[in-house]
């Protein structure tokens, strides 16, 4: 019964927080579904919580697996929808990013080059610089050393430099 009320008091205070990060997450403002998910998942998992973190960061660790989770299903059905109809796969996520409402020419080309960094530049672009978690609440996010995290959103925001030939970030 404690449980569920923390769990409640949690989504009260962070459901927010997971909806933001899922649209930044997936390019999608079609996220409504998927909000309940790392809450649920909470539920049945609360005995692994042990206290260490912040609730917000295990819920967002929990959110960016169920977004992960999501993103191979989507997959494996455009790939299965492709063969069918003998089309080859074109997109690296099936939301398109013209979708998300209000994105300047510039944005939405940040936008698409941050969608095409590696994974793991990826993740720590969209925790650290999107959703603006500490070096510490990203680590656990993530299960990276704080130095791990440094150094990679680092190299991602070089990369991201790169991609957008020095213009402004």
């Amino acid at each position: 019964m404690r449980n569920e009320i923390e769990i409640t008091d949690w989504f009260q205070e962070y459901h927010n927080d997971i909806y933001n990060f899922l649209i930044y997450y997936t390019g999608s403002m079609d996220v409504e579904d998927f909000v309940q998910e790392p809450f649920l998942k909470a539920v049945r998992n609360i005995h692994k919580f042990k206290g260490e973190s912040n609730p917000r960061t295990w819920l967002i660790s929990i959110a960016r697996n169920v977004a992960i989770d999501e993103s191979r299903k989507r997959r494996k059905e455009e790939i299965k929808r492709n063969r069918y109809f003998q089309f080859s796969l074109t997109a690296k996520g099936s939301d398109t990013p013209e979708e998300i409402v209000g994105l300047s020419e510039t944005k939405l080309e940040l936008y698409m080059e941050i969608r095409m960094l590696k994974q793991s530049y990826y993740d720590v672009l969209m925790l650290r610089g999107i959703n603006e978690l500490s070096v510490q609440e990203t680590a656990q996010a993530l299960n990276w050393t704080e130095s791990k995290v440094n150094l990679s959103y680092h190299r991602a925001l070089k990369t991201l430099e790169k991609k957008m030939g020095g213009r402004e970030i």
